[in-house]
């Protein structure tokens, strides 16, 4: 079974000069759930993908003429499989020397590696979405509060007034976490979208701010989120997604939701991606 230790994160790789899908290098999902209380047998409390925006594609024509592009990936959270950052960049890397007869082509290539590495239909399209307009949801960076808990993340921080049932939207771009094999930071902006007995803003800052020091993967901190806000705070329809900012021309947006939340119908990205 892959971990991350086996992957090419933490290390000196050269740069690809052919194409290679095998540099892919896919992640089983259910050891980082089982953590959160999800069996590999069990239905999973949630829907959702993680969404990639790739801002470094290139490769060339029929004739040898250079082509570049950017890219919006969407990967299932129902595969198997994540796909490692680092490999993703290198395989993205491999095409460059690589000749296609249409842009068609390449996105066709770049699917099927992609669903054959995550072990489920991965979309892809040319293209990235708008950056989102300021001014959705309410920030909860404003509070005045002490805090001294940067990790583990301590879910007992997580609230709820179960006599005030709400719909809102909350939103924080204080939730930074770490690289498990490298330790480099991850940065993101977090939108929590609810219903159900209010939650305590600023238990909430803590808990987010509480995965500071927290080693883990980006998707794997979204489902870590959404299960304790879930379970903690009893909330009757749930939406987290966290877009984390670019590193080595690709960032990643996990989203996860009840199953009464539609996939969203407008994607957007965050002004610091």
């Amino acid at each position: 079974m892959n971990t991350p230790q086996d992957s090419s994160l933490g290390r000196e790789v050269a740069y690809p000069d052919r194409y290679d899908p095998s540099l892919l290098f896919p992640i089983p999902r259910a050891a980082a759930r089982a953590q959160i209380g999800i069996g590999a047998d069990a239905a999973l409390p949630f829907h959702g993908h993680d969404r990639w925006h790739g801002y470094e594609l290139g490769w060339l024509d029929a004739r040898g003429k250079p082509s570049v592009a950017t890219a919006t990936f969407l990967v299932p959270a129902t595969s198997p499989h994540l796909i490692e950052s680092k490999s993703f960049k290198l395989y993205l890397n491999s095409l460059n020397s690589a000749r296609f007869n249409s842009a068609a082509a390449v996105r066709e290539r770049i699917a099927t590696d992609l669903s054959a590495r995550a072990g489920a239909d991965v979309q892809v399209a040319f293209g990235l979405p708008p950056v989102d307009a300021p001014g959705e949801g309410e920030s909860i960076d404003v509070l005045d509060i002490d805090i001294d808990d940067y990790g583990p993340p301590h879910a007992g921080h997580l609230l709820a007034a179960p006599g005030e049932h709400v719909q809102e939207v909350l939103t924080s771009a204080l939730l930074k976490s770490n690289c498990p094999v490298t330790g480099q930071p991850d940065w993101a902006s977090v939108t929590l979208r609810y219903r159900g007995p209010r939650i305590d803003r600023e238990g909430l800052l803590r808990y987010l701010v509480s995965f500071r020091d927290h080693a883990e993967f980006h998707e794997q901190c979204v489902e870590r989120i959404f299960q304790d806000v879930l379970q903690r705070c009893r909330c009757t329809s749930l939406s987290v997604e966290a877009r984390y900012t670019r590193r080595g021309g690709l960032d990643i947006n996990p989203w996860r939701a009840t199953a009464d939340v539609p996939a969203p119908l407008g994607i957007f990205r965050d002004a610091r991606q």
